[in-house]
């Protein structure tokens, strides 16, 4: 199982990458396989500010529907436009071209309080 050490992950399974004072957030390789083959990515949160912890969307499996947690409060400035066509991206490359949506951040001291790859790593292996 992959979990990059540059990125930030939420108990929620979300991962973030901070680029200066945007951010790239998805799901993590351990969530996407344990969801499955991800068949519809639902994000209609797009020019919105979402408060951390709230919901930004959902993503659809064969077999399950899960909701999305907003790691960091923050405006939503892009969805990836990839994933209606092609939602597999998030099983193939689930940090990579997978990543679910682009946004400002509002507080960046908020990124400090969410779990290192060592600590995600820890959690999921309960």
């Amino acid at each position: 199982m992959n979990f990059p050490a540059d990125l930030k992950y939420t108990k929620d399974h979300e991962w973030i990458r901070v680029e200066g004072d945007v951010a790239y957030v998805g799901i993590t390789d351990y969530a996407q396989g344990e969801l499955g083959e991800i068949v519809y990515v639902d994000i209609t949160t797009e020019g919105e500010e979402v408060a951390k912890e709230e919901v930004f969307g959902t993503i659809e499996a064969v077999k399950t529907v899960s909701d999305l947690f907003m790691p960091v409060s923050g405006e939503v400035l892009e969805i990836n436009a990839e994933l209606e066509d092609k939602p597999e991206l998030v099983n193939e490359d689930a940090y990579g071209k997978g990543w679910l949506i682009k946004i400002s951040l509002k507080d960046k001291s908020e990124v400090n309080e969410l779990l290192s790859a060592a600590d995600y790593e820890q959690l999921i292996a309960k």
